[in-house]
């Protein structure tokens, strides 16, 4: 009796956990990281920079967000206190002094660095976040189940939660405009920049530029291409005038920036059990139980 009493869960178990996807093929979500040739990026040219914020505003524009008007952001008080990107605004420009010239202040735009090796997809253990081959580094609503690792993985504190949401609350990055781009136009903040510091293409194309004009403008820019070597590579590349530490970039070494292995981490996980399959195998147990003791008040 105890033999069949055991067949029966077993039996119970399997059956109710192949019906809830209980499988290491199923719940295994390895990260997606395309990495093309052909991928795109930006350069950011702060030397050319204005401090507009038209890009702000386009920006908030091109992605529903609360968007005040434009002339709004003709207000310089923003740049009293250094900004980070958060979940009302995807970019944000910060201003830095110049002591060479005070009066021409540096400005630099901040976003999302659509990183070839990306932290954040590798932090993510249900695959929520990927690298796609036209340079983007995206993020999917329907995946996500809220950990934040993404937030912790980031080297350069990018993504961003929205705590004040209760039901449904989102990472927000900037996503290199994918819908935008899917529909044949610049990204939001390319196409309202009315100085060109901003060059959209081939990433490829965007370095042979960035290095054709420190050649030919020594004087004008430091020897360093922010963002070719970073962390392995980033979509979004900046040059300056000034050592990119004064402007507050992180110091990085030229390898990936993923702190933790991702056989690592999404085998852990590779057998994770959700709640609803994890409420499956608690009903097995209960049924099987019940099962038993009905048998035990028949033979009683």
């Amino acid at each position: 009796m105890k033999s069949q009493n055991r067949r029966s869960f077993l039996k119970a178990s399997t059956a109710i956990a192949a019906a809830a996807g209980l499988t290491p093929a199923t719940a295994n979500a390895g990260p997606k990281n395309i990495l093309s040739p052909n991928r795109m990026g930006v350069l950011v040219d702060t030397t050319v920079c204005i401090g507009c914020r038209n890009c702000e505003w386009a920006c908030k524009t091109a992605h529903g967000l609360d968007t005040p008007p434009l002339e709004t952001y003709e207000d310089k008080t923003p740049f009293d206190q250094m900004r980070r990107p958060d979940t009302t605004a995807l970019t944000v420009v910060n201003r830095y002094e110049n002591p060479e010239n005070p009066e021409l202040p540096t400005t630099v735009k901040v976003q999302c660095m659509h990183c070839d090796h990306p932290a954040c997809v590798s932090a993510c253990i249900v695959g929520a976040i990927s690298k796609q081959a036209d340079g983007a580094v995206i993020w999917d609503t329907d995946k996500c189940i809220g950990c934040r690792y993404c937030m912790v993985a980031c080297p350069f504190q990018i993504p961003a939660f929205e705590y004040n949401k209760a039901i449904g609350p989102r990472i927000m990055k900037c996503d290199f405009c994918t819908e935008r781009r899917g529909e044949g136009k610049l990204p939001a903040c390319v196409e309202s920049c009315p100085v060109e510091a901003l060059t959209f293409g081939p990433r490829e194309d965007l370095v042979r530029i960035a290095k054709d004009r420190v050649r030919h403008a020594p004087e004008r820019y430091v020897d360093h291409i922010y963002g070719e070597y970073e962390v392995g590579g980033t979509s979004w590349c900046y040059l300056a005038g000034t050592e990119f530490d004064k402007l507050q970039f992180p110091k990085l070494g030229v390898n990936p920036a993923p702190g933790v292995s991702e056989s690592i981490q999404h085998g852990i996980f590779a057998y994770f059990v959700p709640p609803v399959s994890l409420y499956a195998l608690l009903g097995a147990v209960m049924w099987t139980s019940r099962q038993r003791g009905d048998e035990e008040e028949e033979h009683s």
